[in-house]
């Protein structure tokens, strides 16, 4: 069986990039590529994409052995129907690691037709770095990259004012066209760029904050055999997602002419404030996921559909939706009711396994971000602590102590974390009193949680307390014990 390529696929047609894509991942690729596919098909956008691999590791090489060719399923639930579909994804016409072809990277800042640049590089991706100078080659930081980029761009251009970019950051962080903004500006101070490419800056390029929904699950490795032999060809980079998708920008509403998404048919949205979509989004549904990862894997469930319909699990996330995270949201009741209903709908996707391991990758800062706000919004409005949150990072502190039962969890997070989580659990002794200082230890790291959560009234001990009987008890009596009492 031959693989994927421009020999065995003749659909794909070579257009000038007009998209800056830094992320090759699962989720880039089943979401921004997927609808600039459909704008070319729909559209007439005729716009190659052009990715940057952000990290020394990754997937260009492994999309360029098949000419930037892959193949997405979608999948899911349509006027209550299950539908599947696939198609070849054709509008990446390079797949560059700055890594080994540093120049091949910023020779695009001369592309004349260039105008979009989008980026999924984690939550943790937006952040400045000042260890980052001008001359690497690479910058490690993903903004110190775009800023050598677009100072090349500024340079190669003359300043001029129509060779700006609209730039869309997708990573799953309040308002992250802002931050990457600002971390652009502060490279620019930090390297000493002249006044006019900061005016270019300002005036010339155009920084969005945007929302993004759309699971993906990625690889199909466990029916890889299957959907080989559907296919006819061999594939390394199959993607799977779900059919949702939603992408709110909020930016001018000139964006919308430029960019034909409405003529597409996409669910895009390109409005004034996004700040209601966001909350929304992030406190139910990657609010659930986060609130369940921890709780299902130690309940030795693997995916989010199993824990979802797990008579224990699913009663637990529930029970947080809809008794903790919805009312501390401000939009209507049903809107919000109906909201949780439909992102159940998501999770039981009979097509999609989408592991709560893929999940847990980076789990402290996905907890600060999403779970966190919920908790102390709860704590304000009612005076309480809300027990399904603080239960769930009490067993995200078991989680991190790598594992489940006889097997070892393979933890993926920021390098400081796991030296914390080694450090905090290799000093435990068994007792309530060691114990105890290890949930002190881990509430006060404010480099992840933003504050030392030791000062939220209760929520030292309600962490411990929890701890304590999920280390006595197991898991299993645990959850029981928490959704009985509630």
């Amino acid at each position: 069986m031959e693989r994927l390529s421009k020999n065995t696929y003749s659909g794909s047609k070579e257009n000038p990039i007009k998209v800056l894509q830094y992320g090759e991942g699962n989720f880039l690729r089943a979401f921004v590529d997927w609808q600039i596919e459909q704008m070319n098909q729909k559209a007439d956008f005729n716009a190659g994409v052009a990715i940057i691999q952000p990290l020394p590791q990754g997937n260009a090489a492994l999309l360029n052995e098949q000419d930037r060719l892959y193949t997405l399923f979608l999948q899911g639930m349509e006027n209550g129907k299950p539908v599947r579909t696939h198609s070849v994804i054709g509008c990446v016409n390079k797949a560059i690691n700055p890594y080994e072809n540093y120049q091949d990277y910023l020779s695009l800042a001369g592309c004349e037709t260039l105008r979009l640049v989008v980026s999924n590089t984690t939550e943790a991706g937006i952040a400045f770095d000042p260890a980052c100078g001008p001359d690497d080659a690479p910058p490690t930081s993903y903004p110190a990259k775009l800023t050598q980029f677009l100072y090349r761009r500024y340079q190669v251009f003359g300043g001029a004012k129509d060779k700006g970019l609209i730039v869309i950051p997708c990573e799953l962080i309040d308002r992250n066209g802002e931050k990457l903004k600002k971390c652009v500006l502060q490279y620019a101070e930090q390297w000493k760029l002249e006044h006019g490419f900061i005016e270019w800056l300002n005036q010339s390029n155009t920084f969005c904050c945007s929302l993004v929904d759309r699971i993906v699950p990625g690889y199909p490795r466990d029916t890889i055999d299957e959907v080989t032999k559907e296919l006819g060809y061999i594939d390394k980079a199959v993607d799977v997602g779900e059919l949702f998708h939603l992408w709110v920008i909020e930016g001018p509403k000139w964006i919308s002419n430029e960019i034909p998404f409405e003529k597409a048919g996409l669910n895009v949205k390109v409005v004034a404030d996004m700040t209601p979509y966001r909350t929304r989004k992030v406190r139910i549904l990657n609010g659930a996921h986060t609130t369940l990862v921890p709780v299902a894997y130690l309940l030795h469930l693997d995916t989010v559909g199993e824990a979802v319909d797990d008579a224990l699990a699913g009663k637990f996330l529930t029970q947080a939706v809809e008794r903790e995270i919805i009312p501390t949201l401000d939009l209507p009741k049903q809107e919000l009711e109906d909201f949780a209903k439909a992102v159940f709908d998501r999770f039981r996707n009979p097509f999609v396994k989408h592991y709560l391991m893929s999940i847990a990758l980076n789990s402290f800062s996905k907890y600060e971000t999403r779970v966190l706000p919920s908790l102390l919004e709860y704590l304000s409005r009612t005076k309480e602590l809300p027990k399904h949150l603080v239960f769930s990072l009490a067993a995200l502190l078991e989680f991190y102590r790598g594992k489940r039962g006889e097997e070892s969890i393979a933890l993926s997070d920021e390098d400081a974390v796991l030296e914390l989580m080694k450090k905090q659990w290799a000093a435990y002794d068994g007792t309530e009193k060691s114990l105890l200082n290890l949930v002190r230890g881990v509430l006060s790291f404010e480099s992840v949680w933003k504050q030392d959560l030791n000062l939220v009234p209760g929520l030292t001990n309600a962490v411990a307390k929890d701890l304590s009987e999920i280390e006595k008890s197991g898991m299993k009596k645990a959850v029981e014990q928490i959704v009985q009492g509630s």
